[in-house]
């Protein structure tokens, strides 16, 4: 009996090949929200164990390093729907004041466990135009930042400049390095993956604060240490 091939045998099925950004931005999305679901049980863990300071240190670290990574795929979601031109601001009336107390609340239990003292300087009655939901990323990720290099103090701040919208993250760590407070505009170009440093959270942070636009002015954020902690002082300017 020869060997002949069956009908159709010869007729392979093509099998589609998705999207790979779109494969990762959705595993990024699962991700994060499996992260979320961490940082809710973390802090029910941190209540249950209250009186029991040795667990303290330990909790802290888990809190840490999953709110980090949490904001980093924020980020990344958020570049790839910069990249896709679906993400824009929209800017809708808040007090400032509370809207800074609002994520110095998410933070307390890591500020406390480390033993940071914070505070908050705002006018209770001022008021800003922006997208808290965008805005409230780039104060997560700059906080996380500051709670890592910051020696024992932090402070939010909100006020009004020349027609702009100042908010602040001020520590009394060791400052920015000047290659950081001379960046500028290269903030907002594409991260280098190549050069190890990429600043994936400037970017972020740049490319949001530009979402935000009024007369003309497009929202920015700068670096300086010349703060009144002696630290670094990261501030996002909204327009």
């Amino acid at each position: 009996m020869s060997d002949q091939p069956r009908p159709g045998a010869d007729k392979r099925r093509e099998i589609e090949v998705p999207d790979f950004s779109m494969v990762i931005a959705s595993a990024v999305h699962d991700m994060k929200n499996s992260l979320g679901m961490l940082l809710s049980t973390l802090e029910d863990l941190r209540q249950e164990l209250q009186g029991a300071p040795a667990e303290n240190p330990k909790l802290n670290t888990l809190q840490y390093e999953a709110e980090r990574v949490h904001s980093d795929l924020l980020q990344l979601l958020g570049i790839y729907r910069l990249g896709e031109h679906t993400l824009s601001a929209h800017s809708d009336e808040h007090y400032v004041a509370d809207f800074l107390r609002e994520q110095l609340a998410r933070h307390q239990p890591l500020l406390d466990g480390h033993g940071i003292q914070h505070e908050i300087v705002a006018d209770d009655s001022a008021v800003g135009f922006f997208d808290d939901e965008l805005i409230a990323g780039i104060i997560t990720s700059s906080l996380n930042n500051a709670i890592r290099y910051t020696r024992s103090r932090l402070r939010l701040g909100a006020r009004e400049q020349d027609g702009w919208l100042v908010l602040s993250i001020e520590d009394d760590g060791k400052g920015y390095p000047e290659s950081m407070r001379e960046a500028g505009d290269a903030l907002l170009r594409a991260p280098d993956f190549s050069s190890g440093s990429t600043s994936l959270g400037l970017y972020f942070a740049s490319a949001i604060a530009n979402l935000h636009q009024n007369d003309g002015r497009r929202g920015e954020i700068r670096l300086h240490n010349e703060g009144e902690l002696g630290g670094g002082v990261f501030e996002v300017w909204l327009p």
